[in-house]
């Protein structure tokens, strides 16, 4: 299986921090955050590596090398002065990633879980990674149902989506007509996000997920980064 890390944000709610770095390459517990996914990606079998940037993007390749220390395979996309969100980076990633199913992790978030127990060949077009809700996302995400199946329709408990899954390539069938006229979908190459894309699959009920118990963090300010640091560092960590 071959994986994406979405890199190319801007990372506008960790500045100052990210005016001269790139959010994944700041560092947490003495690593950064994208290497930290690397190893685990490495550890489930994964061999090729998609890591598409944008802001700051040239810093990638010094700081990480061709993924050889990882026995990795890296291959960086340069979307250019602007992102093209999670769907477009999926789409301008498509020839490397090839027609198999493949693995995709945010490349702000650290957790520990597995990537080896998600399903490497999903019945459906995507297989999502669900965890409980932080206190900055309350609400959650999605309606993780008892048969496996991740709904958007529904009063249930919802819980909060990992940014981590298991797609098929065919999510990305149709996505004009999903998406509709935006400017970004005109766009060359074109900018879309990916959650239009998953609830459209989801009320045709092609979406599945799993809960995460374990430890996840989605690193989106200064404040949280600092207290993943003293976590991580910590004795107990």
């Amino acid at each position: 299986m071959k994986a994406l890390i979405f890199s190319a944000g801007k990372g506008e709610r960790m500045r100052p921090l990210t005016l001269h770095t790139p959010k994944p390459l700041l560092v947490a517990g003495g690593k950064r955050l994208i290497e930290w996914h690397l190893e685990r990606l490495a550890a489930a079998g994964v061999e090729d590596v998609v890591i598409n940037t944008a802001w700051l993007g040239d810093q990638f390749a010094p700081a990480l090398g061709d993924g050889a220390r990882w026995g990795l395979r890296l291959h960086i996309l340069d979307e250019g002065a602007v992102p093209l969100e999670t769907g477009g980076g999926i789409l301008n990633a498509r020839p490397v990633l090839g027609d198999a199913p493949f693995l995709v992790v945010n490349g702000d978030v650290w957790t520990d879980v597995d990537f080896a127990t998600l399903p490497r060949d999903p019945s459906s077009d995507a297989h999502l990674v669900l965890v409980d809700n932080p206190a900055q996302h309350p609400r959650g995400d999605f309606i993780l149902r008892g048969d496996g199946q991740v709904s958007d329709a529904g009063d249930e408990a919802r819980l909060t989506y990992a940014g981590i899954g298991v797609y098929r390539p065919r999510i990305l069938e149709g996505w004009r007509a999903v998406i509709g006229d935006t400017p970004g979908a005109h766009a060359q190459p074109p900018q879309f996000g990916l959650a239009p894309l998953l609830r459209h699959a989801m009320a045709q009920g092609r979406v599945s997920g799993q809960y995460h118990p374990g430890r996840w963090t989605d690193v989106g300010t200064p404040e949280r980064l600092a207290q993943l640091d003293a976590q991580l560092r910590s004795p107990h960590g």
